[in-house]
């Protein structure tokens, strides 16, 4: 696909030198009739995140309901299950050794590390269409209409429902944020919300505006808090600089419809973040997520802290990922050299998701064609702010070992802005007097919706195919790259489940075993009532333990690392090594 789309790429820079006049005739109707739609601007909103909505029904047959396999996946499902039972957490179960994983805290209580904003939406789907997906789904569309609410506040009307379109082709059909359950959408939501209301709020002082980035806020700061600090400093400061500059009686209305109703929404948020915290950990101010930290993880998150006493492990899995993978790139990123590796690791994770060739020409361009003498003080305001607020996100997820592009959603409606401000500047050039740019410019989203078709009918082929997560590894997630799949542990669970009665499945592991994409030991809210349970294999000691706990279960021995995986009734592979036991030769 990247070879595709470069190729499309030349072909419309070529095309624009010497045919700039190709296509101008129907390429100017549809901008016409956009235009006439984008005037309407709550309907355009509207239209964007139903168009979201469809696409994403409308490639159902080929993507289908997406399979978790990442370990944060997991960790949302039994967030949005709980939540769908109607309470914030689960008790501590009895048996809580044998269902350990990761990202999973089990005391003082039992529910995921991570904020509650993703597993909320997650749970509306699984409560009103019976899936969690749907949430998913829901959430994608809401984001694209966010997107374009928030363009219209930077940028003329046709450019924002240009802007919202290229969100569902790019963001809400085919990314991993639409079809996995590892989130992105929310605080991307979010962050529109926040940076649309900002300008608004300048020009009109309106409550409701107020209201919109109070909603905002407390999106980020539910779903990605940490990026939300280095996301809501330049906001704040944006914010504070307006309010000295105005007048003494305009200083009075915009404290009534303003800064009231901010505060208000922000001590809500606060209020409704701790009361949480209490319930999951049983202390206000210590999240779910220092306490799986605590408990789990003695690799800090920073390369310039120091490492925390191991804890005691009761699986050689959990042992094996956070002493292996996580300490590996920790001290990876304690040298300069793997510092530099994994940085530009995930700037290029950043880019490959947010722009990719097709939506970096327009910022190559208008750099290529900028005057002699041009400097940042020529730059307008509100772009100097979008590339800073941008600068401010993407430096604070480059500080932490880790990164992934949905850490910087809360930056994606200013990434697509900047990118528009970019196509307007390109669309005013020329090439020898020839309106060279005008073409090139048209050409980026006819390339996205040609790129989208040709992806959507590739099948087998490679060339209008995305890069998929492969096993193992994580690799760097493009606009269509869907999360990895466990297609191994989607049939090992359907097959359980249609045994009659309740299953007990005890997952056995090799001694190369994926730690990361395939992690089968999961479980939803309410354990001891499900159809299926996954629990790890202990030993035959401490298993009997679990079998005798749920005496009227039939009980498997999983071998997850089989080929394909292996379902076998325990107590004949019991029988059986018994049986070979008794058969080995005595010594003296």
């Amino acid at each position: 696909m990247f070879i595709t789309e470069c190729s499309l790429i030349t072909l419309a820079v070529i095309t624009s030198i010497v045919y700039p006049g190709t296509g101008a005739r129907w390429l100017g109707r549809c901008e016409q009739l956009l235009a006439k739609l984008a005037q309407r601007r709550g309907i355009s909103v509207a239209v964007v995140v139903l168009s979201s909505l469809a696409a994403r029904l409308a490639v159902l047959p080929r993507l289908g309901v997406p399979d978790p396999a990442v370990h944060d996946e997991f960790g949302y499902l039994l967030l949005a299950d709980t939540f769908a039972h109607g309470r914030l957490t689960n008790p501590a179960h009895p048996m809580w050794i044998h269902f350990e994983s990761f990202h999973i805290i089990w005391q003082p209580t039992y529910t995921a590390m991570f904020y509650p904003a993703q597993g909320l939406i997650m749970a509306l789907g699984q409560v009103v269409f019976g899936h969690p997906f749907w949430g998913v789904w829901l959430s994608a569309g809401l984001m694209c209409g966010a997107i374009c609410w928030m363009l219209q506040g930077w940028l003329p009307p046709g450019w924002a429902l240009l802007g919202g379109f290229l969100a569902v082709i790019r963001l809400g059909t085919f990314s991993y944020w639409a079809n996995s359950y590892w989130g992105g959408a929310v605080a991307a939501t979010g962050g529109a919300l926040v940076l649309g209301a900002l300008p608004r709020i300048r020009q009109s002082r309106r409550l409701r505006h107020a209201l919109f980035m109070g909603l905002g806020l407390a999106l980020i700061a539910s779903s990605r808090p940490y990026e939300g600090v280095f996301f809501g400093i330049p906001v704040l400061v944006a914010l504070l600089y307006w309010f000295s500059r105005l007048k003494r009686q305009e200083l009075k209305v915009a404290a009534v419809r303003i800064a009231a109703p901010l505060l208000a929404v922000a001590m809500l948020t606060a209020a409704g973040m701790t009361y949480y915290f209490w319930r999951t950990t049983g202390k206000p101010f210590t999240p779910p997520y220092l306490v799986n930290v605590r408990a789990y993880n003695p690799v800090p998150y920073f390369p310039w802290q120091r490492l925390q006493a191991t804890p005691v492990y009761h699986h050689a899995e959990i042992r094996d990922f956070y002493l292996g993978m996580a300490l590996n790139r920790y001290r990876l990123s304690r040298s300069l050299r793997g510092l530099l590796g994994t940085e530009s690791v995930g700037l290029a994770q950043a880019w490959s998701f947010f722009l990719g060739p097709i939506l970096t020409l327009p910022l190559i361009l208008v750099v290529a064609g900028l005057p002699y003498g041009f400097s940042p003080r020529h730059i307008g305001g509100g772009t100097r702010f979008l590339l800073l607020i941008c600068g401010f996100v993407v430096l604070g997820s480059m500080l932490p070992v880790w990164s992934n592009p949905h850490y910087l959603a809360p930056i994606t409606s200013a990434v697509v802005a900047l990118v528009l401000i970019a196509m307007r500047r390109v669309r005013s050039m020329e090439w020898r007097g020839r309106p060279a740019g005008a073409f090139v410019m048209r050409a980026v989203p006819l390339i996205c919706v040609l790129l989208a078709i040709a992806h959507l009918s590739a099948g087998s082929s490679r060339a209008f195919a995305c890069p998929q997560w492969p096993t193992g590894q994580p690799t760097e997630p493009t606009w269509c790259s869907s999360g990895p799949g466990d297609p191994a542990r989607v049939e090992a669970l359907r097959q359980l489940s249609s045994f009659p009665g309740q299953q007990l499945a005890i997952v056995h592991y090799g001694p190369d075993h994926d730690i990361y994409f395939h992690e089968w030991v999961y479980n939803g809210a309410d354990i001891d009532h499900a159809k299926v349970i996954f629990a790890r294999d202990m030993g035959p000691a401490t298993n009997r333990e679990l079998i005798d706990y749920f005496k009227d279960r039939r009980v498997w021995l999983v071998d997850a690392d089989a080929n394909p995986p292996r379902l076998q009734p325990y107590s004949f592979v019991l029988a059986e090594n018994s049986a070979a036991s008794a058969e080995r030769p005595k010594h003296p």
